[in-house]
């Protein structure tokens, strides 16, 4: 019997490609090394059961893609190409150049032996972790479980041991008692915004800022009603004598979680925040692999996780995340100010866990995917189609491509010293 060809096989030069030929960030390719070099020529389980053509990894190449993203395919031999979004924030050329560096081990390899070779990604890096080096390989790794999905035709999370639930809740942001009632009216069920201050916290804050930032999330929760959860993010720039402050005044209109109440670098502080109020606190976008989260939830610094897709390992690396949580009573809620890629990846996730809260978003994928992710009354659907079950639509990436983005610097109004933003 003749076979089908997967459309998902079929291979595309897109604009794409030359632009970012241009920017000098594609074409992260690797001669191929002798086999001693490389290690085994083929991994454990590098043919998968079911995959009748060997398929080798042949080109990674990167793009700077507006607002602030970076984005990543992974071309095969067999056509098939996968996607990912490794980026931090601020640093997208030196994630572009992490990634180059992960090509001489990449190129050659079948691609489907994907936790082998996040381990040997991983633990062949004498220095690991961190911000850089972590997000480089999840998005390389989002676009291994991307490829592996499609040469199998199913989606990333059928191969987690299947679905969950059939839709995922996303929650929006809720600056504003405008912004509030113009989400419900679209559906949503879950908001989140920042303290309203006035000004960056001192600290320890005077009782006119702390009542400020209480009379406005009084104002969201009025524009909100009862049956709406609204989560407030301190984004780690609040220090802890101002934040115990801050929590005991927002109590009475019972946040959904208090985000980042402190900085992520101590979590015995976040651990001690956590144990003077019934609030649920949450964290984690900072936080990196399994052996971060490890410390978070052994000293009870949250019941809340926040493992970022493209920042902790990954899609495997945030479902071992999820199966600790579990043991833990924690819930996930995966942090996403990232792309559309970066959003699909999540979605795999949050499909897979039983212990899944609701999702963040900044962007359903207008103007970059053929199909943009579709919101039903604060929901979407559970994926169908394989891999990550997204595809970039590169017409209307061609003038997305390239930004100079970088972090914005704040200092006190007081003082002039460096505030965190």
């Amino acid at each position: 019997m003749a076979r089908k060809q997967n459309p998902h096989a079929v291979a595309r030069r897109s604009i794409l490609q030359s632009t970012a030929s241009a920017l000098g960030l594609a074409a992260l390719t690797a001669p191929q090394q002798p086999a001693a070099a490389q290690g085994p020529a083929q991994p454990p389980a590098g043919r998968l059961p079911g995959a009748r053509e060997i398929i080798r990894i042949t080109k990674l190449e990167t793009f700077l893609v507006k607002p602030r993203w970076l984005f990543l395919k992974i071309h095969t031999n067999a056509g098939l190409v996968g996607l990912g979004e490794p980026v931090v924030e601020g640093r997208a050329r030196t994630t572009a150049c992490a990634v180059e560096e992960l090509a001489p081990y990449l190129v050659g390899k079948d691609p489907r032996a994907v936790v082998h070779h996040w381990q040997a990604m991983y633990r062949h890096a004498f220095y690991r972790g961190g911000p850089l080096l972590t997000s480089a390989l999840s998005g390389v790794e989002q676009a291994l479980w991307d490829l592996a999905g499609k040469s199998l035709g199913v989606p990333v999370y059928q191969m987690l041991g299947g679905p969950t639930r059939n839709r995922i809740r996303l929650y929006a942001r809720g600056p504003t008692p405008e912004a509030i009632r113009e989400g419900v009216k679209r559906g949503f069920t879950a908001f989140k915004m920042g303290p309203q201050g006035g000004r960056p916290a001192r600290v320890v804050e005077n009782k006119r800022f702390v009542d400020r930032v209480a009379a406005h999330f009084a104002s969201l929760r009025d524009a909100a009603g009862p049956d709406i959860d609204i989560g407030i993010d301190f984004h780690g720039a609040v220090n802890p004598q101002t934040s115990k402050l801050l929590i005991k005044a927002l109590e009475p209109y019972q946040p959904m979680f208090i985000e980042e109440p402190v900085n992520c670098q101590n979590h015995d502080i976040m651990a001690e925040i956590a144990r003077g109020t019934h609030l649920p606190i949450a964290t984690g976008e900072r936080v990196f692999t399994k052996w971060g989260f490890r410390e978070v939830l052994e000293k009870g610094a949250a019941s809340i996780l926040q493992p970022d897709l493209s920042h902790a390992g990954g899609i495997f690396e945030c479902r071992l995340i999820a199966g600790m949580a579990e043991a833990y009573y924690a819930a996930i809620a995966p942090h996403n100010p990232l792309g559309p890629i970066s959003l699909a990846a999540c979605l795999q996730l949050d499909a897979a866990i039983p212990n899944f809260m609701c999702q963040e978003f900044v962007s359903l994928g207008e103007g970059y995917l053929k199909e943009p992710f579709q919101v039903k009354e604060g929901y979407v659907d559970v994926p169908a189609k394989p891999g990550l079950g997204i595809e970039l639509d590169d017409n209307q990436l061609a003038d997305k491509i390239n930004h100079d983005w970088r972090n914005p610097e704040t200092y006190h109004p007081d003082d002039g010293a460096v505030a965190d933003w």
